[in-house]
């Protein structure tokens, strides 16, 4: 598979030109003129077939003005923005603006928020700018997103940041295939790990006696074969039939961000992949990251970061030597990877670095209690050590369990919603907990330092905000073997829309009782994460479930009308979606 992955990733072709593209801001950067970026007030946007070349073979995509990606939209804060969307494809299209506040009439989610845009037609959205950032927009019709239509969006802000940068860099992850998406889906539905070559072989299986001993070996995988699971069960599509994409380009022809040693450099990275989770670092560089899905934090230095389908990262790196760096993006279930150079001359390249080993799934992402599990003369052992005066003190574990303990414990009333179990659902967490410390599969033992959501914090406090109101609880639910997912055990066209009350604090909690990651995002409402800070709530607009976790977070309802609320992974979100009604 990897073999196919690489020469896949050496033959391919690239759709675009040029794609690197400075962002002016404001008077902190030197903006580069470049043909993939638009800026101003009024926009022409046209969805239509394009053929490319992305991993070898010949395809037809779905575009943004003919290009992969498609073009990056830059705003000012403040001003109102008109954009003409011309559909020119043979079936139905849309555009939804991915995190930006505005009315629900201008989301662009067909069967929530507006018809679509029929062939042949224009649909004019217009909306005030009310925040500033990184995000992205994408189609909200059938599988369009996975053939082609997104691009990026930059928002310049009204005031001046608190981070000073010289040059300015959208990068933009994706993942692209020349199987058609329906195939993709049907042949999901007929063998949910098609996909998958990380299977359990008798190869594996002496492996794992060499590492745990017969015994242990042998109950694991009676385990795993009693629930019917697979422990390298990480993700439903890989490289297999993945191209990897950096602004719209394989690893054939590297994108590249150019720097002057000594410069400090913005990088805003925004995954626009279908199904695709990638880990990303720069080896020999530190990231300082400086902003979550648009919204500055306090910044907080790392070798890597994990970032889930729609969230995007602000990072600021300042190269000290003379040299191409990787911009290094591996999938999460390492079957393949884009690399890009962050380089001071465009002629020379970076060597991306080896992958990391394939990763397996283990008791934590089957939503078992780990701590409970470890026994000592007959009970749990005590994370705790003595001091001098003899007083026990609490270790760095220990700390980190109270923590999440005292988000367990806020109680608010919970309203009680539906609530199904059957074929919908074969899977259930029996004790999910709180890990927001936790990197995720594959990089728990990294020696680098990974970026976790209990590392951010608000840039600003929000130790004054409402408390709230009440609570709802989400099950993330499905069925592998049958390919089905689901909330609370109900598919989308079974459910009821959730009813949230106009000017109500709302507390949102997740149960995810699968073994996959699920990105779960809102519109038309900020998400302030709780990560045990409640000084520093972060803002998100896509929040990462992690297998067999529980997380949650704080909603101020404050637009009225109707919003889609669903797993971003696109082949999960025809049943893990709901609509919102707010009134």
């Amino acid at each position: 598979m990897r073999r196919r992955t690489f020469v896949k990733g050496v033959a391919a072709t690239s759709l675009l030109g040029l794609t690197t593209s400075t962002i002016e801001a404001k008077s902190q950067t030197k903006p580069i003129s470049n043909s993939n970026t638009l800026k101003g007030k009024e926009f022409f946007l046209e969805i239509n077939y394009t053929k490319v070349n992305l991993s070898g073979e010949d395809a037809i995509a779905t575009t943004v003005n003919g290009q992969i990606s498609g073009p990056t939209l830059v705003w000012q804060e403040g001003e109102t923005v008109t954009l003409h969307v011309t559909n020119k494809l043979k079936v139905s299209s849309s555009i939804h603006w991915h995190g930006i506040i505005l009315p629900y009439e201008m989301d662009g989610v067909p069967g929530i928020t507006f018809d679509g845009i029929d062939p042949g037609t224009t649909f004019t959205y217009t909306f005030k700018v009310k925040q500033h950032g990184t995000y992205w927009y994408h189609s909200h019709s059938g599988f369009q997103e996975q053939t082609g239509v997104y691009g990026a969006i930059v928002i310049l802000p009204k005031k001046r940041e608190p981070f000073s940068y010289d040059r300015d860099y959208v990068v933009q992850l994706s993942d692209w295939s020349d199987e058609n998406p329906n195939t993709i889906y049907k042949k999901l539905k007929t063998m949910s790990d098609y996909y998958n070559f990380s299977q359990r072989t008798v190869g594996t299986f002496i492996d794992e006696v060499k590492s745990k001993g017969l015994s242990k070996a042998f109950s694991d995988r009676k385990m795993w074969n009693q629930m019917r699971m697979n422990d390298g069960d990480i993700a439903d599509v890989s490289g297999y039939t993945y191209t990897y994409l950096m602004n719209g380009q394989a690893n054939s022809r590297q994108f590249t961000a150019l720097f002057k040693k000594g410069e400090k450099i913005r990088l805003r990275f925004v995954n626009s992949a279908a199904m695709t989770f990638f880990d990303v670092r720069i080896p020999g560089l530190k990231m300082t990251v400086v902003a979550a899905d648009g919204n500055h934090v306090k910044p907080v230095s790392v070798d890597e970061f994990r970032i889930g389908v729609a969230e995007t990262y602000d990072v600021i790196v300042q190269p000290k030597t003379n040299k191409a760096y990787a911009l290094f993006a591996q999938s999460m279930e390492r079957s393949g990877y884009v690399v890009g150079s962050l380089t001071p001359d465009a002629s020379r390249l970076a060597t991306a670095p080896k992958m990391d080993a394939v990763p397996v799934l283990n008791m934590t992402d089957m939503g078992m209690d780990m701590g409970a599990m470890k026994m000592k003369d007959g009970k749990k052992e005590q994370s705790a050590m003595k001091c001098s005066g003899g007083m026990a003190m609490p270790s760095k574990k220990s700390m980190k369990k109270y923590k999440w303990q005292a988000m367990e414990d806020q109680n608010y009333p919970i309203t009680p919603l539906p609530m199904a179990r059957g074929v919908q659902t074969t899977m259930m967490a029996m004790s999910p907990k709180y890990r927001l410390d936790d990197p995720g599969v594959g990089l728990r033992h990294s020696k680098r330092k990974v970026l976790t959501y209990a590392d951010l914090k608000n840039r600003y406090s929000t130790k004054h905000d409402k408390k709230p109101d009440r609570e709802i609880v989400l099950h993330l639910t499905g069925n592998m073997e049958r390919y089905m997912w689901s909330i609370n055990g109900i598919k989308y066209t079974d459910s009821q829309p959730l009813q949230f009350h106009y000017g109500e604090r709302l507390r949102i909690t997740f149960i995810n009782d699968t073994m996959m990651n699920h990105p779960m995002h809102l519109h038309g409402l900020w998400s302030d994460l709780e990560t045990g800070d409640d000084n520093h709530l972060v803002r998100k607009h896509t929040v990462i479930v992690q297998p067999g976790s529980k997380i949650s977070y704080r909603v101020t309802v404050d637009a009225k009308g109707y919003w889609a609320y669903h797993c971003h992974m696109l082949y999960h979100m025809g049943g893990m979606f709901r609509k919102v009604i707010v009134s």
